[in-house]
């Protein structure tokens, strides 16, 4: 017959509490909490960046709960990578160029000039012509994980003033990226560095003509179509750069289920980008009342693509990394010239 000793001895104080009659107490395990910044103001970002919290947010099923910040709430746009780095926050959603990346990567985030012509070059670029390989290594190399790209819309110009040719260009005043700006200084653009959210007051004051900064789904999402009247529909850019980062120590104490979310949630965010952009910039174009649509002559803008490769070699010249990525870009628009339409305009 077994004794109360022998059955203490051999089932352990647990399983003898039990049997004993001791409530037995199942403690839930406290959720993981990330701060998460995105580089787009409350309007766009909850388009653009809450997605992909939601979705990651309910199939967490409570083990990680992000919170979600807009443009500038916790830290300046342009400090993110350093408070991404400290641990400040937890995640980012940003361009490399926005968010003043210290890695050769900078000027390729955002919109690097004329490197794509539609939103879905990025992900073909990042996927099959190997920028995610060189992405995920060079900021290793700083301390920042890094966890998909995609594209989103192209860099076309609002402005106040109407643009129909080059020389309409020399003087304007437009909020930007740091690349952009520094490719259109030489067309007379004068490239202001303001924050996000003061931009649409920006324009109103007269300190800015307009922006440089999305396509027009944006300005109509954001208001920046309320503030400008004019659209300009030939792009330095087809489509902007941008991925989603997070800081290493918080991705390596992720479980692997918790990571398979994160990567799920920002892959099916992705999707829905490719939609709303592409469907947005077509209807907004053809349908919308706000901003009156303005070209300048294919002839005339030619100037301007050319002016793009002879960037390029600029930056190519920068580092070793440059030249790589610029290879990239210059291999992919040799396929797509050759593919013709659609994927190209020729």
């Amino acid at each position: 017959m077994t004794t109360r000793r022998k059955f203490l001895a051999s089932a352990g104080i647990g399983t003898a509490a039990t049997a004993l009659g001791a409530p037995s107490i199942v403690r839930a395990q406290e959720a993981i909490k990330w701060r998460f910044q995105t580089y787009a103001g409350a309007a766009l970002g909850a388009e653009v960046t809450k997605p992909a919290i939601d979705y990651i947010n309910n199939a967490a099923n409570g083990e990680l709960e992000i919170e979600l910040f807009y443009a500038d709430q916790i830290v300046p746009t342009g400090e993110m990578f350093q408070a991404l780095q400290r641990g400040t926050i937890d995640g980012v959603h940003s361009d490399d160029d926005s968010m003043a990346s210290p890695t050769p990567l900078q000027q390729f985030g955002g919109y690097f000039p004329l490197a794509t012509k539609h939103i879905l070059d990025v992900p073909a670029l990042f996927n099959q012509y190997g920028l995610a390989e060189i992405w995920d290594a060079e900021y290793e190399k700083v301390g920042v994980k890094w966890l998909s790209a995609a594209g989103q819309d192209p860099c076309n110009f609002n402005t106040t003033r109407e643009i129909t040719s080059l020389a309409d260009l020399d003087g304007l005043k437009l909020y930007t990226f740091p690349t952009a700006g520094r490719f259109l200084s030489q067309f007379g653009v004068v490239p202001v560095s303001i924050p996000y959210e003061d931009a649409e007051v920006a324009v109103q004051t007269g300190e800015l003509d307009g922006m440089a900064w999305s396509g027009i789904t944006e300005d109509y999402t954001v208001g920046w179509a309320d503030v400008t009247d004019y659209f300009l529909t030939n792009n330095i850019s087809g489509a902007w750069i941008g991925s989603f980062f997070v800081n290493p120590k918080q991705w390596a104490d992720l479980p692997e289920h918790l990571k398979q979310i994160v990567m799920a949630g920002i892959e099916a965010s992705h999707t829905y980008r490719n939609q709303w952009y592409w469907g947005g910039e077509a209807r907004l174009r053809a349908q919308g009342d706000k901003l009156q649509l303005r070209s300048i002559p294919q002839k005339e803008w030619k100037t301007v693509e050319e002016a793009a490769v002879t960037f390029w070699d600029e930056i190519a010249q920068e580092g070793e990394v440059h030249q790589k990525v610029v290879q990239i870009f210059r291999d992919y628009n040799d396929v797509i010239g050759k593919a013709g339409v659609p994927y190209s305009f020729e």
